[in-house]
């Protein structure tokens, strides 16, 4: 089926990272357009019912659909798109889908993390993070081989882990919290996923600038100790390392 396609995008939005990877894994042609969240232009806000990103422009045959939400974008490129990334068997893919809404509750989990403001709240935010990665490393513990979620064959739930652990590589600059403390596999899983070049291009070289700055001016006991590992430049060459 010969589309075109236009992704919708925030250069930071995880969300948006998931779509351009199934993209990339699928060997699918797509235009990115990046918009700024904080001044939505008109045109934007005529087509997207939530007012978020992204969103996936569809053309074809001289009409446009649009399909918003990143799970209904990512089941829209398996129903149209050649190279599947979801398991064939129905239970394996029911799985493989309930681990990434766990993906989605773990992204919560790092926004109240990085949001936290003072640091009772901010200990406790980790704490209930690291849990969410203990989850995660049973749930390896009975899979066989790797390097993937599910083994030899790289999956949407990979797809939506990666833009997840790209957030711990920033963590990890600006100090020890111990989120992945004996988890061997999550941390093996977070390496190939760091490796993979679908991943590794899902964002713009000036990302880790990008985040450190959303980051700091959020004003959380979080940005509190960026200030105290300043100066910036350091830290961001840490980040793009």
């Amino acid at each position: 089926m010969k589309h075109k396609l236009i992704l919708v995008s925030h250069h930071l939005c995880p969300y948006v990272q998931r779509a351009a990877i199934s993209l990339a894994e699928k060997g699918v042609p797509f235009e990115r357009v990046d918009i700024d969240l904080a001044n939505k232009p008109d045109w934007f806000k005529a087509i997207s019912p939530l007012g978020k990103v992204p969103l996936l422009r569809v053309q074809r045959n001289g009409e446009e659909t649009v399909i918003f939400e990143s799970a209904v974008i990512l089941e829209f490129l398996e129903e149209t798109q050649a190279n599947p990334l979801h398991p064939a068997d129905p239970y394996a893919r029911a799985r493989h889908r309930a681990w990434i809404e766990f993906g989605s509750a773990t992204l919560n989990a790092i926004g109240r993390f990085y949001s936290a403001s003072a640091e009772a709240g901010f200990l406790a935010e980790s704490s209930a993070l690291s849990a969410k990665f203990d989850r995660l490393e049973a749930e390896l513990a009975d899979e066989t081989g790797g390097p993937w979620f599910a083994g030899e064959h790289f999956s949407l739930v990979d797809a939506v882990y990666g833009p997840v652990f790209r957030y711990l590589n920033a963590f990890d600059r600006m100090g020890d919290f111990g989120i992945l403390d004996g988890k061997p596999l999550v941390r093996a899983w977070r390496k190939a996923l760091s490796e993979r070049p679908s991943i590794k291009h899902a964002v713009a070289p000036d990302y880790p600038q990008g985040l450190h700055a959303f980051l700091r001016a959020k004003g959380s006991y979080l940005s509190s100790l960026i200030g105290r590992s300043d100066p910036v430049k350091p830290l961001v060459q840490a980040l793009s390392a």
